[in-house]
């Protein structure tokens, strides 16, 4: 056997090696086991199906029976996706400042499946893209490997998390190609007001940049707050929305995305479409039954289902907020909407607490919650919890976690 294998050589590709994923390189490099004798909280993963308490409404499950029924939908369809899902698409999310037509839509793999079209469509090896600060792994896990750099703009906690324009600006070069804005927010929970939106499209524009605009939790704002798709108050910048029903609709495994192209000026019409239609041919479109489906949820579906969600979420956030603000060393962002909420720790206040990362081995060993440390999305001195759990949950958690910190609160002298 050994005189077999010392004759095979077969090299894994360079690009694979260079995907990076801070939280599976944190995570995972890590023995995370809870205290057997209190019941896990995880409030680590945006997933809001984990707790059972969000089901998805009836007008689905019917939409998928009567799909799957008909007999019609077990073939391939094209690569960009179904004629109906991208004609429903585009009347349920354009608007008469952001028209839209099937034309203008191409269906993909769930959001992230948008963002990675998207990406490799508009972006060479030695380029670069703007990406958010604190902000999820996956646009640096598409960007790097291909070459293209990702430089991180900062968020600014003192301000709802609004992007820092002046060093936004000062990232751009020749080399940048897109700039890429999330908004609501993965993981700050913030909702952009349309000043600010109006702001980042400025910048955009005096540069000649396309905007990748993370939609995919459109919608999704607390009462109070007020969503502005990017597209809808651009006049001369293009957009490239990326959306998918995961959340808003609650079945992230469902995998049902798309790319709304606002190009209103043909800017990204010669070169970049086609880009796109090409590059869909790569994994050629999501499940045909889910595509049937999406017309019927679409229509059928009530805004007050998305309502009661966030109803959900919001009390989770105030809850959250109003009991970890009063403990010392933390200072909790509260969010406008998404799922969850960015909490800085003052690690001058626990001195036997190296980082978030060492907060978040320690609270899952002694309290059994789990969430995650600020340096998942390159912002060390935060961590990051999921709000989607049900309110005893959210009680709980809380008791936990203040606990946890007055264990290792040390008062200064």
């Amino acid at each position: 056997m050994a005189t077999i294998q010392s004759n095979w050589k077969i090299d894994g590709s360079q690009e694979a090696k260079r995907i990076v994923n801070p939280i599976r390189d944190i995570v995972d490099g890590r023995k995370l086991e809870e205290n057997p004798e209190k019941e896990l909280i995880n409030l680590s993963l945006g997933d809001p199906t984990v707790f059972g308490n969000l089901p998805i409404h009836e007008a689905m499950k019917k939409a998928i029976q009567d799909a799957v029924n008909s007999g019609t939908c077990n073939g391939y369809g094209p690569a960009h996706g179904l004629q109906q899902a991208r004609k429903a698409v585009a009347k349920h999310y354009g608007a008469p400042d952001s028209p839209l037509t099937e034309n203008d839509v191409i269906m993909t793999c769930g959001c992230s499946g948008a963002l990675d079209l998207c990406i490799t469509s508009i972006g060479n090896s030695g380029q670069n893209i703007l990406i958010p600060r604190p902000g999820f792994v996956l646009y640096r896990c598409l960007s790097v490997p291909r070459g293209v750099e990702a430089r991180q703009y900062d968020l600014l906690p003192d301000k709802q998390w609004e992007a820092d324009l002046d060093h936004m600006e000062k990232l751009i070069d020749a080399n940048t190609v897109a700039i890429v804005v999330v908004n609501p927010s993965n993981p700050c929970g913030s909702v952009y007001s349309k000043q600010h939106i109006l702001e980042i499209l400025a910048v955009a524009e005096r540069h000649f940049l396309p905007v990748i605009a993370d939609e995919v939790y459109a919608g999704l704002v607390f009462s109070g707050s007020k969503f502005y798709s990017i597209a809808s108050l651009s006049q001369n910048v293009p957009v490239l929305s990326c959306g998918g029903m995961g959340k808003k609709y609650l079945v992230p495994g469902w995998r049902v995305g798309w790319i709304l192209i606002h190009d209103k000026n043909d800017i990204l019409k010669k070169e970049v479409v086609p880009c796109l239609m090409s590059a869909t041919r790569k994994i050629l479109g999501p499940s045909t039954i889910l595509q049937a489906a999406l017309p019927d949820i679409l229509e059928n579906v009530p805004n007050s289902y998305v309502e009661n969600t966030m109803n959900v979420v919001q009390a989770n956030a105030t809850a959250v907020y109003n009991k970890l603000s009063a403990v010392p060393g933390l200072q909790p962002v509260i969010p406008l909407g998404a799922m969850y909420m960015m909490v800085g720790i003052d690690l001058t206040k626990f001195p036997n607490l190296t980082s978030a990362i060492d907060l978040m081995e320690k609270l899952m060993c002694e309290e059994s919650v789990y969430c995650l440390p600020g340096e998942c999305f390159q912002y060390p001195g935060f961590f990051r919890l999921v709000l989607s759990m049900p309110n005893d949950r959210v009680k709980e958690a809380c008791s936990r976690i203040t606990d946890f910190c007055k264990k290792y609160y040390v008062e200064a002298k």
